[in-house]
């Protein structure tokens, strides 16, 4: 009987006391607090690298379509002019991407191409940012070099 008193007395201390639940939902809140916007700036650091990778990428891409056609794709034709062949020209040897979509940057917005480009440039290839309204640097506009 003494030994049944005794094991009941041990399972009903077992466990977990409300303030001990407290204690541990503070800590794991101090951390996750601490530690979450760091996370964070590191994932939109990241997507911006990868906007300048890409960029870099597709300007070689451009730079293939102009050694076969002999010019970079118009404003007009675009991007798309990578992975189907424009009205016209009959030196496209592509397709030099894959699938018909524009390509998107990084937060799903599709770059901006403009050929010729700004300062003397033979073209321009940009990322608008997380918003996909970026105009300059300063907000977030990725172009190419």
């Amino acid at each position: 009987m003494r030994q049944q008193q005794n094991e009941r007395r041990a399972l009903s201390q077992a466990g977990f006391t409300l303030l001990e639940i407290l204690v541990v939902i503070a800590i794991l809140g101090l951390l996750i607090g601490l530690v979450a916007p760091a996370a964070l700036r590191q994932l939109g650091g990241a997507r911006t690298s990868v906007a300048r990778q890409s960029i870099e990428r597709l300007a070689s891409v451009l730079d293939l379509y102009k050694l076969d056609v002999g010019s970079y794709p118009t404003t007009d034709q675009g991007l798309p002019a990578l992975s189907v062949r424009p009205a016209g020209i009959s030196t496209w040897n592509g397709p030099y991407l894959k699938g018909e979509a524009q390509p998107l940057d990084p937060w799903s917005h599709p770059y901006t191409y403009a050929s010729p480009g700004r300062g003397g440039r033979e073209f321009e290839l940009c990322s608008r940012g997380p918003s996909g309204t970026a105009t300059d640097e300063a907000s977030g506009l990725i172009c190419s070099k």
